[in-house]
């Protein structure tokens, strides 16, 4: 083929002059053959005379107007690279930043556009002839790898002890050296730092929970192949593609009962959360040490994770015994992404490392560019202009300054990179959020505020590609309803513009505000008192476990003290988990629901009676439902009996609704959205009852259902209201 090749603000364009069968073939090889990193969206073609080219060339970018650089995300190592870094006489062999065109590291070292070398953090390291000979030749698979080095001109590794003094001898053995000894070692990683033990030790693992304050929540694993996660860990097929994808996510998995770890990795769990290698020095880490090490993220609880070498070195100190760090800077900090496999299909938790700055595709184009500033816990933010959504990576609860921090950098970060310059900005309803002040402040902008669930729901309707109607039913923690109470149980009619609200749990007060969260039990007084007005039935001893603060609590509610309404799903699943004894306080969000989604008994098809009362919007009585709970409690029904009867009622009760919704308004399509949907034997509950029912169902798979989703709806909504 003659002929050329070249970019554009749309994308990639060529010329290209041959046979028939030549050229058809080229048009199927861009789809069916494109490069690791590539995502082909779409292949157009036609035809145009001939000019006799024979020869082929690359040819310089056009840019006719406002141009858009795409940046890749971060790419687990290639097996190329890792076949080099395996051989001795190969003059990477065992070089820990050894990368190329189709993996290493990306967006976490990138500056600023256009994505070359000096506006990466790899600016400082000048390349050797060798590397630049690479670097140069269209035919290498270098060619243009801005990361491209070699042990020669490239980053260097080196162990620290505690004091910040490099410790003698090979980094690598040093520090497995340490891990055997039951050390905690700070590794930093592409987007930040992790902090690793032995994950069989568990006095090691003990220890490290003991200094991060992490009392109960699961640790992450890190495993040297899909062969030694299988050792610990059932793994179907979709799971393990999942696990080798490139972008090398957490993924939560079902232990096996020998699974060679320490308990206190995940405390009562019969899930792990495992990830292969994706750093040519994890590569290195875990083949010296050959067993399965924990990686979790290098900060205390609820801070943002440690990135910058001074930062860490300061943070963790009190946590870690010595440090395996590297001399190339990181610029963005990026955590490790979360997710698991759900009826053979894959859902994202955290989206982040891997996936991001990867856009969003939508069928519908920004009129202007937006920027969506995201809620105040599980915080993400996005920007969108033309079709494509920037779903930021996972920024984390805004409730410290350096996470706010991560916030705004972050903004002004992919505004940067993707020439963003917004227009309008989206905020939650929620005055006091820290991302709806940072929108308010914004000057010359249109502000466009947007509802907690609406945008829950739009952010499935925009992975999905669906305009609407739905029937958006969002299950969740707590949202501002913008009435005055909380909102969390929520069936609306809704599409890109707007929302009708119509459906949603009878509220109830949640006692002391946000101390419900942490102490599931007060939400079990506000159901119980809903549901029995103070006289509740012998046998049950939920009291007794609280003493003289029942009372207390329930009184201020009555009054109105610091015990604002709620509709919330996920109040009610707390406040379920205490009734049966799962768990009345917690020590991390959603913990208590977790808990009692485990202990279900798949045998169980059992439900509980739930009236719906009201008109026109429909309002879920969840007294009765406590009452049947209680009554089995009084009579000695087992708790996974009672959990599984809880989950059938709920997955039930949706479909009463959205049918309901269905036969008065005529939308056929539900949308299911909200943290609580994380919950698989609700999810997989509610969609085949919905689709036994004849519901077309929308999901969330490459969006978080969670609050990071949020971001993504509020885009789309403020979008879509300024056309």
């Amino acid at each position: 083929l003659g002929g050329w090749v070249g970019n554009d603000t749309s994308g990639v364009f060529v010329e290209a002059e041959g046979t028939p069968a030549a050229l058809a073939a080229l048009v199927n090889a861009l789809s069916t053959e494109a490069p690791p990193l590539a995502r082909v969206e779409k292949v157009s073609s036609r035809p145009v005379p001939a000019t006799g080219e024979t020869a082929f060339a690359i040819v310089a970018s056009r840019s006719p107007g406002d141009r858009m650089v795409l940046i890749a995300p971060d790419a687990a190592t290639c097996a190329d690279c890792l076949r080099e870094m395996a051989d001795p006489t190969d003059r990477r062999f065992g070089y820990p930043f050894v990368n190329c065109t189709h993996c290493g590291p990306r967006f976490t070292i990138v500056r600023k556009t256009p994505y070359d070398r000096p506006f990466t953090t790899m600016a400082g390291f000048a390349m050797c002839p060798r590397c630049a000979a690479e670097y140069a030749d269209p035919g290498d698979r270098r060619f243009h790898a801005q990361p491209a080095c070699c042990p020669a001109c490239g980053p260097r590794l080196c162990l620290l002890d505690a004091q910040g003094r490099q410790c003698a001898g090979d980094p690598i053995a040093a520090a497995v050296s340490r891990l055997r000894a039951g050390a905690v070692l700070a590794v930093k990683g592409l987007g930040g730092y992790h902090l690793s033990v032995d994950a069989g030790e568990q006095h090691a693992v003990a220890t490290l929970r003991s200094r991060k304050h992490r009392e109960e929540r699961p640790f992450a694993l890190m495993v040297a192949d899909l062969q030694a996660a299988a050792a610990l860990v059932e793994v179907d097929p979709a799971e393990a593609a999942l696990l080798s994808d490139i972008a090398r996510p957490i993924v939560l998995l079902r232990r096996r009962p020998a699974a060679a770890v320490a308990d206190a990795v995940a405390p009562g769990s019969p899930f792990l959360g495992v990830m292969l290698p994706y750093t040519p020095l994890h590569h290195l880490l875990l083949a010296a040490h050959g067993g399965p090490l924990v990686m979790t993220s290098g900060n205390l609880s609820d801070e943002p994770i440690a990135f910058r070498d001074a930062d860490a070195a300061d943070r963790l100190a009190a946590i870690a015994d010595a440090f395996l760090v590297h001399d190339r800077p990181i610029h963005t900090r990026v955590d490790d992404s979360v997710a698991r496999v759900v009826s053979g299909r894959a859902q994202i938790l955290r989206r982040s490392r891997g996936y991001v700055p990867r856009p969003i595709p939508l069928p519908w184009a920004f009129p202007r560019h937006v920027l969506a500033c995201g809620p105040e816990l599980k915080n993400t933010f996005c920007v969108g202009r033309d079709n494509n959504a920037f779903l930021s990576h996972h920024i984390g609860d805004l409730e410290n300054f350096e996470t706010f921090s991560s916030l705004t950098t972050g903004i002004t970060h992919f505004c940067q990179l993707f020439d963003i310059r917004p227009e309008i900005v989206a905020h939650d309803l929620h005055p006091e959020y820290l991302s709806t002040k940072y929108a308010l402040e914004q000057p010359d902008v249109e502000l466009v505020g947007v509802q907690h669930h609406h945008a829950h729901v739009v952010s499935c309707l925009a992975e999905n590609a669906a305009d609407g109607p739905v029937i958006g039913v969002a299950f969740d923690g707590l949202g501002w309803g913008g009435d005055g109470t909380l909102w969390g149980g929520e069936f609306m009619i809704a599409d890109r513009v707007g929302f009708e609200r119509a459906a949603h749990l009878a509220p109830v007060p949640l006692p002391g505000g946000t101390m419900a969260v942490r102490q599931p039990w007060r939400m079990a007084a506000a159901h119980l008192e809903a549901a029995f007005a103070g006289d509740l039935p012998g046998g049950l001893d939920v009291v007794d476990r609280q003493g003289r603060r029942w009372t207390d609590v329930l009184g201020a509610a009555a009054a109105g003290v610091n015990s604002p309404l709620t509709s919330s799903v996920g109040r009610l699943f707390d406040a379920v988990a205490a009734v049966l004894d799962v768990r009345d306080v917690v020590s991390y969000e959603g913990q208590a629901a977790i808990e009692l989604e485990r202990l279900v008994d798949p045998a169980e098809t059992g439900d509980y009676p739930a009236s719906l009362t009201g008109a026109p919007v429909v309002q879920i009585d969840c007294g009765e439902i406590i009452r049947a709970i209680a009554a089995d409690v009084t009579r000695g029904v087992p708790v996974p009996v009672i959990a599984a009867r809880f989950h059938n009622t709920m997955a039930r009760v949706v479909v009463e609704v959205c049918t309901r919704i269905r036969d008065d308004r005529g939308v056929g399509t539900v949308a299911l959205s909200g943290g609580v949907f994380q919950n698989v034997v609700l999810l997989t509950g509610c969609v085949s009852r919905l689709g036994a029912a004849g519901f077309r169902v929308l999901t969330h798979s490459v969006v978080p259902c969670n609050d990071g989703g949020i971001s993504l709806g509020q885009a789309v909504i403020a979008g879509a209201r300024s056309v």
